[in-house]
């Protein structure tokens, strides 16, 4: 899961990056309003945790202009001002929830899943596609009643795809959700690892195919 965090307090910003990429999270950290703009811009993510009280553009100005586009990503609020007033104002703006300064770390990754599993329609904290199913608590993959065993590259890039099952990741978005920015990857590590899954899935019922133009896919066998 790739979150654009964005927070202006750095002692904060560097906690909150470490620990939840310990977690298994995708992060990116933006300490300015103009730069989180850009980075929505440039980047696909599946949640945006923001800072209202951002330099340069402020973190409502932001929620405004995402939503005056349409655009539906969760948003995540964190703010100190945790007044009535301010959070009925924040979420009529847009955002998807709202939690106040200090607090804990556990319920920030919960909300943050179970933001991202409303906006895929699932309330369920599972993510599924046929016999192929990812546990966002245990953080484990099971295919049909038996776990499936995964390297660390091999379970971030199905992560990628079972959250998005059925529509198309385009190279540039998995690779972005497997390698960190500091990696010098060559294409075929991800031909590589994108292989293994293959054969890993053989005869599951579960297949990643690869559309032309648009990228990978993870789906179901068509029957027959």
């Amino acid at each position: 899961m790739r979150i654009l965090l964005a927070e202006d307090e750095h002692a904060l910003g560097e906690w909150l990056t470490k620990a939840l990429e310990q977690s298994g999270y995708r992060v990116d950290w933006r300490d300015d309003g103009h730069l989180v703009e850009r980075a929505l811009v440039d980047h696909d993510y599946d949640a945006v945790v923001l800072d209202l009280g951002l330099p340069g553009r402020s973190g409502n100005d932001i929620l405004r202009r995402l939503r005056a586009q349409d655009k539906r990503l969760p948003v995540l609020v964190l703010t100190a001002r945790d007044s009535l007033t301010e959070r009925v104002s924040t979420l009529n703006e847009g955002a998807d929830d709202f939690l106040a300064k200090p607090f804990a770390l556990a319920e920030l990754e919960a909300r943050l899943t179970a933001l991202v599993r409303r906006a895929r329609g699932n309330e369920h904290p599972r993510f599924a596609c046929g016999p192929l199913q990812f546990d966002t608590v245990s953080r484990h993959f099971t295919l049909g009643s038996e776990n499936l065993p995964l390297s660390p590259r091999e379970h971030a890039l199905l992560k990628a795809l079972i959250q998005r099952s059925g529509e198309p990741l385009s190279r540039q978005q998995v690779m972005d959700r497997v390698f960190s920015d500091e990696e010098d990857v060559q294409p075929s590590v991800m031909d590589v690892l994108v292989h293994r899954l293959r054969k890993r899935l053989e005869h599951s019922g579960v297949r990643i195919q690869t559309y032309r133009g648009l990228g990978y896919v993870l789906e179901l066998d068509s029957p027959g």
